[in-house]
């Protein structure tokens, strides 16, 4: 549903009603001209480091010796330094997993500008992909359905397009049978292990009803982002009257009024404020994304830890 600007016009891309495949496969661009690979010793992509330890590629402390060690991993320098003989761990190398899962609540199939929120949760989700796959991850991806089963990991472009075909169908309308955001937060937690990213893609609205519980559950063992999606309407109303379409009847909405705005400001603003405050005291990634921005522009600089 397209809303109208102040002079009476709508602002909507011819393809900002649906995502299509090809748009989705285009922003490969994006993740990797902002994430390089992350490369081993081959200078292939590399997978991610386990927490566990064993033996791998990367060195990852020393340790008294203790009987039954493989004498060739001593670190001889801290035992020339403290005298007693220690030997080096190394972190095991391991795929990790990225799971996004999808809010397909109906109040996503709106925009004012460019395109709808809908398309543009597909298209951050397609960022998210490709730049998972850039370094080496799985890719898994699920919305709140009691009918539809989660696509299973997959690695690759092959993993990433099982995705991207995913978003495409998600966000082309809103699925009949959508079970909410709780749902499918529900899901992901069942099937996550210890060490995975997860990229929730949501209204705003729908994440601040989520039990705070769940999200803290969620962040204790796993690396969050929640992209928020939002159009400029709700985060910047004009100062009139706003005519809207509901249930077949015209409403209109007196934005010159302060208690109207006041309303508007706690339905549409407010709880982008909480949930930066609350869910980033928990190590959340809260990223806010407008249906009229890039949809690259959430990454910005990539850590020096992710890529190497």
């Amino acid at each position: 549903m397209a809303f109208p600007h102040d002079n009476g016009t709508t602002v909507l891309e011819g393809n900002g009603l649906q995502p299509s495949l090809a748009e989705l496969v285009a922003l490969r661009r994006s993740a990797h001209r902002l994430a390089p690979a992350r490369r081993g010793r081959m200078a292939h992509a590399g997978h991610a480091p386990s927490p566990m330890r064993g033996r791998g590629m990367e060195y990852a402390e020393s340790r008294e010796y203790v009987a039954g060690d493989d004498a060739r991993h001593i670190d001889w320098r801290v035992t020339a330094r403290t005298g007693r003989a220690h030997t080096k761990l190394f972190q095991a190398e391991r795929e990790r997993l990225t799971l996004l899962v999808a809010d397909t609540d109906p109040v996503l199939y709106f925009g004012t500008r460019v395109r709808f929120k809908s398309v543009q949760a597909a298209r951050v989700g397609a960022v998210a992909a490709w730049l998972a796959q850039r370094q080496g991850d799985r890719l898994a991806a699920l919305r709140g359905s009691r009918s539809e089963a989660p696509l299973s990991p997959a690695g690759g472009t092959r993993g990433v397009l099982r995705v991207l075909d995913a978003l495409t169908r998600w966000y082309a309308a809103p699925p009949p049978d959508d079970a909410g955001l709780d749902q499918a937060l529900q899901q992901a937690a069942r099937l996550l292990r210890p060490g995975a990213r997860v990229v929730v893609l949501a209204d705003p609205a729908r994440a601040t009803a989520i039990d705070p519980a769940r999200w803290a559950a969620l962040a204790l063992h796993h690396e969050v982002q929640l992209m928020l999606l939002t159009d400029p309407l709700e985060l910047a109303p004009p100062d009139a009257q706003l005519p809207f379409l509901s249930q077949g009847r015209r409403v209109v909405l007196d934005l010159d009024s302060a208690s109207v705005r006041g309303h508007w400001h706690a339905r549409f603003v407010a709880p982008l404020d909480a949930l930066q405050q609350t869910l980033g005291a928990r190590r959340i990634q809260v990223h806010v994304v407008s249906s009229d921005d890039a949809s690259d522009g959430w990454l910005g600089p990539v850590p020096s830890a992710v890529v190497a």
